[in-house]
């Protein structure tokens, strides 16, 4: 065991003010002074030996010693550091780690990352009952996830939390030892406590779209396709749609292909059976959208419904449909 643990709280990335910051919790009693070490110092996870101590030699000062190593260190006033939030008990509310963490992963992508557009750079996030739902886009397609819980959460939230905040929880979580985390919503404020880890994360401000509208009530085709089988078509195709050139997907009776061409690399199609009846019907996809939709479906199969080819098109979850992917089309060149 190390004589003492050196910790650092962090914060991260701010964009438009919508910072967040992680600190990682210890015994009260390590040792008895604070110090705050300049940003500008790079640090990653140091093990120390057992005989490690640390002196403060000055004011602004701290020196650290194992064996024959030695670091002296500049710091600042801690009084200067922020103040992290606290979480508030009168908001606190208990959800399972693992469905929190999938709910997560499963609409991240869809998050946009443009900062000229912050609200929506965040993911929509809100828990009641037994439901626990997150919603993200970018406006070029949509991710919409419900996950029912095993048992009522005390008490309910609605935020938009930026969407780093979040993937840098799952971060954690992947690696931390804990089946729950709390969430505490406040005014401009999220703090998550997972395990002896708190990370907080400002709100972001400006009201998120209304995401239902988008969804169409009725489509003129449903189908029920194999995920790994069309997925991978994609994938495959996908290698010769470059310089924003468009995935092609051509529907005729009883089948599907798959198809890219881009002038002067070269051109690929592939075919498919799928259970398509009607007229010929043909439509046009960002190829990386579409793959990211594809590969969010956690299911042996999906379901993809259309409308027109001007149309958004949706994949979904099928029977419960707790998943819903909206992405909209490219106008194709005759």
């Amino acid at each position: 065991m190390n004589a003492f643990v050196l910790v650092v709280f962090a914060k991260f990335g701010v964009q438009h003010g919508n910072e967040f910051a992680k600190a990682h919790a210890v015994p009260r009693h390590y040792f008895g002074e604070q110090k705050c070490i300049h940003g500008g110092v790079a640090f990653g996870q140091v093990e120390l030996g057992a005989d490690a101590a640390a002196f403060f030699p000055a004011e602004q000062d701290v020196e650290l010693i194992s064996g024959s190593a030695t670091f002296h260190l500049r710091t600042l006033r801690s009084e200067d550091f922020p103040t992290l939030p606290s979480p508030s008990p009168d908001t606190r509310i208990t959800i399972p780690a693992e469905a929190f963490v999938s709910t997560v992963s499963r609409v991240a992508r869809s998050a946009s990352r443009d900062e000229t557009r912050p609200v929506l750079t965040g993911i929509l996030m809100s828990a009641s009952g037994q439901e626990l739902r997150m919603v993200a886009t970018d406006s070029y397609r949509l991710s919409v996830k419900e996950t029912t819980l095993e048992s009522p959460l005390h008490g309910s939230l609605e935020a938009n939390v930026p969407a780093r905040a979040l993937q840098e929880l799952v971060r954690i979580a992947q690696t931390a030892e804990a089946d729950s985390l709390a969430v505490s919503v406040g005014q401009s404020q999220v703090v998550f406590e997972l395990g002896d880890t708190v990370l907080s994360s400002r709100l972001i401000d400006g009201q998120f779209p209304n995401y239902r509208q988008l969804l169409p009530e009725s489509v003129d085709h449903e189908l029920r396709l194999s995920s790994a089988e069309l997925t991978e078509v994609v994938r495959r195709i996908s290698l010769l749609a470059q310089k924003n050139v468009p995935l092609r997907l051509s529907f005729a009776e009883g089948t599907l292909t798959v198809s890219a061409q881009t002038p002067d690399v070269g051109e690929a199609s592939e075919a498919i059976p799928v259970p398509f009846r009607g007229d010929r019907f043909e439509i046009g996809f960002n190829p990386e959208f579409l793959r990211d939709g594809l590969e969010s479906i956690e299911t042996e199969e999906l379901v993809l419904k259309l409308i027109s080819p001007l149309r958004p098109g949706l994949i979904e979850s099928p029977d419960s449909g707790d998943f819903v992917y909206l992405i909209m089309p490219i106008r194709l060149n005759a």
